[in-house]
């Protein structure tokens, strides 16, 4: 038989029990929903915190690789778009050391003809010297011969793991794209020079500028298979960090629907505890009336 005391009241005390465990579910399922998830912190679960937490760390790291792969693809482009300027120069110097090769020229034509190669040769200098984004110039030079005229863009946003005895992991991978030379000689660069006196010699700079022009496409062919390499991994790693970003969510998100249902739920149940908690309350009112 339950015990009738003014002093303690069981049955409100299991009430009250049971009101304060609903607010606690309630203001867990509340906070779920201000803030959409379901883990805000290491006090909700500590191991599936701690991987969301790897997981933003690399997301967050991938934002760093994208803006590096995406200066190397400017830089690729502005020394591409400066190449193809170099090959129009340079089938226009075609034309005019073609046009010079004629022996029925007048002297007067053959010098108005050097005199416009020559032009389109300094402009080919002022492309070249101009075609810079970030500091780098690509048209320089590769990079064992010329440093900083290649483009060295990050691959990946984790650094090397250790080998055999090495005990300090490398530095994050990285996408090399070399520069080409394409400058008037400078070893391996552009071999014609400026001036023909007659046409023999304008048949000589024929032949050295058709084969520049050869050797002109095969290099900006190399720096359009780096642009689209570093292209390519870019929108790689784009890709990587949506995935890696949904695998988060699917981790700590909470699923609003469900907690809406539940909310509903818990608050019809706090209504009923804080009902009960009143009734356990009134119990002890009956005790007075053994005293009348």
């Amino acid at each position: 038989m339950p015990l009738n005391s003014v002093n303690t009241n069981v049955g409100a005390l299991v009430a009250l029990q049971s009101l304060n465990a609903t607010n606690t579910e309630l203001n867990t399922v509340q906070s779920r929903i201000n803030t959409g998830r379901k883990i805000n912190s290491a006090k909700d679960n500590g191991a599936v915190w701690a991987i969301a937490q790897s997981q933003r760390a690399e997301s967050q790291a991938i934002n760093a690789v994208k803006e590096s792969l995406q200066r190397g693809v400017s830089t690729v482009d502005v020394a591409m778009s400066a190449g193809e300027a170099v090959s129009d120069l340079l089938l226009k110097m075609k034309e005019k050391a073609l046009a010079a090769t004629d022996t029925g020229l007048s002297a007067d034509s053959r010098t108005a003809l050097e005199k416009d190669f020559n032009s389109l040769a300094d402009q080919i200098k002022t492309v070249v010297d101009n075609a810079s984004f970030n500091g780098v110039n690509m048209l320089k030079g590769a990079a064992t011969t010329a440093p900083g005229t290649s483009v060295n863009a990050l691959a990946s946003p984790n650094s090397t793991p250790p080998t055999g005895t090495a005990t300090t992991p490398t530095a994050p991978a990285t996408i090399t794209v070399a520069g080409v030379n394409l400058q008037f000689d400078a070893t391996t660069g552009l071999t014609v020079t400026k001036g023909f006196a007659d046409a023999t010699a304008a048949a000589t700079k024929l032949a050295a500028v058709e084969a520049d022009i050869k050797s002109t496409s095969a290099k900006l062919s190399a720096l359009g298979t780096g642009s689209n390499a570093l292209s390519s991994h870019n929108s790689f790693m784009s890709k990587l960090q949506d995935s890696l970003d949904a695998g988060v969510g699917d981790l700590v998100d909470a699923d609003l629907a469900k907690e809406s249902a539940r909310l509903q739920a818990l608050q019809t149940k706090q209504q009923l505890g804080v009902q009960a908690l009143s009734i356990a309350n009134q119990s002890s009112g009956i005790v007075l009336g053994l005293f009348r």
